[in-house]
Formats: C-alpha cells, sequence, structure tokens
C-alpha cells in the first residue's frame, strides 16, 4: 500500500529465521502535531525491537494523502499487513501478540 505521502522507515528489529522472509508492514494514519500519531508510533518501534520479526513501519499523513475525508480525527489508525488493527492508541501486549509467530 504505497501512497504520496507515505514515510516507510523500514524494517525494525532482528530478521525472522523462519521461511517467512517478508517483514510484517504496520501502516499508521496519522497528521502532523498528532501526539496520540508520535506515540503509536514509538509503541510500534518498542514492541517491535523486543520480537523475533522484521517489522516494517509505514506512515502515512492523512492530510497530505487526501484521506482526510475518510479518516477525519480518527488517528492514529494502525493496520498489521492491512489488517485494522488499532484506532487512536496501540496496546503493546496486543501488538506483541499479533507480531509472534
Amino acid at each position: 500500500m504505497n501512497h504520496p505521502a507515505a514515510n516507510r522507515n523500514g524494517p525494525v528489529g532482528p530478521a525472522r529465521a523462519t521461511s517467512v522472509s517478508e517483514p510484517t508492514v504496520i501502516t499508521v494514519y496519522t497528521r502532523e502535531n498528532c501526539h496520540l500519531c508520535s506515540e503509536a508510533i514509538r509503541t510500534i518501534e518498542d514492541v517491535a525491537s523486543g520480537v523475533d520479526r522484521s517489522v516494517e513501519i509505514e506512515s502515512i499523513d492523512v492530510d497530505e494523502a487526501g484521506l482526510a475525508e475518510e479518516y477525519g480525527e480518527r488517528v492514529p489508525y494502525v493496520l498489521v499487513d492491512d489488517r485494522p488493527a488499532f484506532k487512536y492508541r496501540v496496546d503493546p501486549d496486543e501488538l506483541r501478540a499479533e507480531l509472534l509467530p
């Protein structure tokens, strides 16, 4: 899912030592000056660095990507491998469980 306003931070965490070579992609719909968005990304980075799985974080600014009408104030909105996972806050325990093999 590539958008013009996407910011790919690249893989986070150790490479996964299984047959799965593709990283888990976590997409975070954000907007500028959103403290909850910054908090969500920090939580994702912290969890990703502690699991044995490669994680790629994609940050998409809804205003720059023309998605403000669709998402409104409903950011951060987080997808894990294109599946809705979190809205407003990321629960570290739930994310960790989602990322465990």
